[in-house]
């Protein structure tokens, strides 16, 4: 006795079309899963036995083959384990299998056959719904998050039974019909803290305002208590909001990484990532056995906020020098190669010494001039090549700070007015770049800088001046010019004027020995 389901595979961030072929055959009793199953689904065997059994239903005491084909693919996940039920029920003749033909099933089975759970569901409904399924029977607690995917319908169910009674036209699963597609992406408020509370730090607020307006990399250099990571934590406030299809692609990441909540459906807000400097090189490019996103996957589309930089380990940091470049991470394992998506906007800090009191107004540095040396030298010069902006901050007088938190809540400026900013300014990139494949300036390519970045005689020997000076590589050269073309969009101007290109001259002051 045979029968075929439908299930899906993830590949990466992909779903793939898995169909899942039972056989029934006389003989002593055995239970066989093939087609490169990986332990979790070989060890689906026990659970699939104990949740029929205890479900009700006789478990066939013959000879049980399930294949998952294609089978020179590797099949990973505890979502077989319904599938494969399923086709072990068909098999049995407990409900007829033509019944299932155009239905997709997705679920992890609980001993008592509960159908529980499972991640990854996303991308495997995105999967699914692309290679022509229009019909998915999945657990009841991830019908939120496969409603984001538009064109299927969603069969939600809690135990194995409604499986069998759904095929029989005993009781029909019902659909689901609450919120789903793009009604399910509303603007969340971000809770993250007001620039508003930010005393005085205007030239870093710019600083932070043109990083977010076309996701320059930015690295702040200062003392403790400057407000380095104050800042960096209320910039996802700025942000521009992200697009539909964005969120999207963020929610798969989150989704195949079992990050989504059971309440959550859709990752609404742009991704705020800081992973602490104790983090192995693994955990934020991302990897294992069965390779998972990392910390700069994890923060695609959004900030991977990196404080006390020196502090990470030299071969962890050096991790994101490819990923900056390629906006993509690139796994290599036994198993086979996945790509993730890592488009992130880097924010770092770092204090100017091991003490952190280097150049400080007031407080002396205890600090010898090759301690200071060694602490800078921990950042390589490839790394901070590939950072548009650094900036050094200075701490803030206590007059300033007195004034200013006696001023009302309409004199200082406020995040939601940054961000309408920054969100005037992207929205003229975009304009810019419709029919260029892009979205933003920090990724013009070196063809597209010709010819958005034209510079007038006086700019052209300033820049000149400076590559001499700086001793700037091609790359840096090219960051300059993105950073000035930005600049300029801060005013909407035109042309890029040679105060636009010293500005982001100046924004490109560390050298390789780390002084800014």
């Amino acid at each position: 006795m045979y029968s075929k389901m439908i299930s899906a595979s993830l590949q990466g961030l992909e779903g793939e079309v898995v169909a899942v072929e039972t056989d029934l055959s006389p003989g002593l009793f055995s239970f066989v899963v093939v087609g490169l199953p990986d332990m979790v689904v070989r060890e689906a065997r026990e659970r699939i036995r104990a949740a029929l059994i205890n479900g009700g239903y006789p478990f066939p005491d013959k000879r049980v083959t399930v294949n998952l084909s294609p089978a020179d693919t590797r099949k990973e996940g505890t979502h077989f384990d319904l599938p494969i039920a399923a086709g072990i029920l068909a098999a049995c003749g407990e409900f007829p299998a033509e019944a299932a033909e155009g239905y997709a099933l997705l679920g992890e089975l609980a001993l008592d056959g509960d159908v529980r759970r499972v991640s990854g569901v996303l991308p495997l409904a995105i999967g699914l719904r692309d290679q022509g399924i229009r019909k998915l029977i999945l657990p009841m607690k991830n019908t939120k998050e496969a409603s984001v995917v538009e064109g299927l319908e969603l069969y939600p169910i809690s135990r194995i039974e409604e499986v069998t009674a759904h095929f029989r036209d005993e009781k029909k699963i019902p659909v689901y019909t609450g919120p789903s597609g793009r009604s399910l992406a509303p603007e969340e408020d971000f809770d993250g803290g007001d620039f508003f509370d930010v005393a005085g730090q205007e030239s870093v607020k710019r600083a932070l305002q043109i990083g977010a307006a076309a996701g320059h990399n930015l690295l702040m250099v200062g003392p403790p208590g400057a407000g380095k990571t104050m800042m960096a934590k209320r910039l996802p406030g700025i942000l521009p909001s992200m697009t539909y299809e964005e969120m999207v692609e963020v929610t798969k990441i989150y989704s195949v990484a079992g990050k989504l909540s059971r309440e959550q459906s859709l990752v609404t807000r742009r991704p705020f990532r800081s992973p602490h400097h104790t983090i192995s090189a693994a955990a934020l490019a991302g990897g294992g056995s069965r390779p998972r996103p990392g910390e700069i996957s994890l923060a695609h589309r959004g900030v991977l906020f990196l404080d006390e930089l020196p502090e990470f380990s030299r071969s962890v940091i050096e991790v994101l020098r490819q990923p900056m470049e390629d906006h993509e991470v690139c796994l290599s394992r036994a198993g086979g190669t996945v790509t993730f998506p890592s488009d992130f906007f880097l924010v770092a800090a770092m204090n100017p010494c091991p003490c952190g009191y280097y150049g400080h107004p007031v407080t002396s540095c205890s600090c010898t001039s090759a301690q200071v040396k060694a602490y800078r030298s921990r950042l390589s010069g490839p790394l901070l090549d590939r950072i548009d902006i650094h900036i050094s901050i200075a701490p803030v007088a206590y007059e300033q700070l007195s004034q200013e938190y006696s001023l009302a809540e309409g004199e200082r400026e406020t995040s939601e007015t940054m961000r309408q900013r920054v969100e005037a300014v992207r929205r003229l990139q975009l304009e810019r770049y419709k029919n260029e494949g892009i979205t933003c300036n920090s990724q013009l390519s070196p063809s597209q800088i010709k010819k958005y970045c034209a510079l007038d005689k006086a700019s052209q020997s300033l820049l000149k001046e400076a590559f001499r000076k700086l001793s700037l590589s091609a790359r840096s050269y090219q960051k300059v010019l993105r950073l000035a073309r930005t600049i300029a969009d801060m005013e909407f101007a035109e042309k890029i004027s040679s105060y636009h290109l010293a500005e982001a001259i100046q924004y490109r002051s560390m050298d390789r020995n780390g002084e800014v």
